[in-house]
């Protein structure tokens, strides 16, 4: 089937088969911050943005974007090197596998919710697995980068 979608700010036509995921569209179309751990929607390594919400790649079928705006890592490079300096500055980024799914998340958050209190932002990250950091520097990293205008929680 033809689809065509937006794709980090460009119109994309591509085509694809009844059964192809988002996730294996992508990386054929050379986004590799997209990654996928479980396939089973666990881990949180494929989430993408599809007309602003935070998507997991890896199950949903790439037919389903069809018309719709998708938005990788590599479409938000500002924010995301934003946010990475507030990982770093709690000292989480360590093997940095789980960080493109995370950042991504982070990023939908700020845009869909209101004030977010931490276990707000816990249930919104659920989603998330890090083998390597724990979740407290994660959550304290995510809440200064929040209040880092000071008009949020």
């Amino acid at each position: 089937m033809r689809i065509e979608f937006t794709l980090n700010g460009k119109l994309i036509y591509a085509e694809a088969k009844a059964d192809t995921t988002l996730f294996q569209l992508l990386r054929k179309k050379n986004c590799y911050s997209v990654k996928c751990g479980c396939e089973t929607e666990n881990c949180g390594l494929c989430t993408v943005l599809v007309d602003g919400k935070s998507r997991l790649s890896c199950s949903l079928l790439a037919v389903r974007v069809n018309g719709c705006e998708v938005v990788t890592l590599e479409g938000v490079q500002k924010e995301a090197e934003e946010f990475g300096t507030f990982l770093a500055g709690e000292g989480v980024e360590q093997c940095g596998f789980c960080s493109p799914g995370l950042i991504m998340n982070v990023l939908a958050m700020e845009k869909e919710e209101g004030v977010l209190d931490d276990q707000d932002i816990k249930e919104y990250l659920s989603g998330n697995l890090c083998r390597c950091s724990g979740y407290m520097g994660q959550l304290r990293a995510v809440k200064k980068y929040l209040n880092r205008g000071g008009d949020r929680a």
